[in-house]
């Protein structure tokens, strides 16, 4: 495995983007009411501290999924199309059906899962999109 041929900025740009796709997914404007109520979340839930840390590690994991992808695209023949498609199929394929293992014996409704893996593969599918740009 040769690190040396990894665009460090988009892998950045990648991590980076899972903030702005999280922000706006779990946003009043989108699915963040939704998501409240399939949580049982009040304003005042979300309010009570810790959002620092929680800040923190989702960079920092974000950061390792987006260098992961990164690991599986570094190829000088990878194309935007490819990096999407590698995201997708990591995305769904492997991330959002686990989460929807996990939530079927958490007992969770389908609209739960759907948000989360709705997320998570959008998530990727940019991620993969970005890397497979900027190469």
């Amino acid at each position: 495995m040769d690190i040396s041929t990894l665009n460090w900025f988009a892998i950045v740009a990648a991590a980076l983007s899972n903030f702005v796709i999280g922000g706006l997914w779990y946003s009043p404007l989108l699915l963040g009411k939704q998501w409240m109520v399939e949580n049982k979340y009040k304003e005042e839930d979300l309010k009570s501290g810790g959002t620092t840390s929680i800040f923190i590690f989702t960079f920092v994991f974000s950061f390792i999924m987006a260098f992961n992808l990164a690991i599986f695209l570094n190829d000088s023949k990878t194309t935007p199309l490819w990096g999407a498609i590698a995201g997708f199929l990591a995305g769904f394929g492997w991330v959002a059906l686990a989460f929807c293992i996990i939530a079927l014996f958490e007992r969770k409704k389908i609209r739960y899962m759907l948000i989360h893996s709705g997320y998570v593969t959008m998530s990727f599918v940019i991620m993969g999109l970005i890397i497979g740009s900027w190469r």
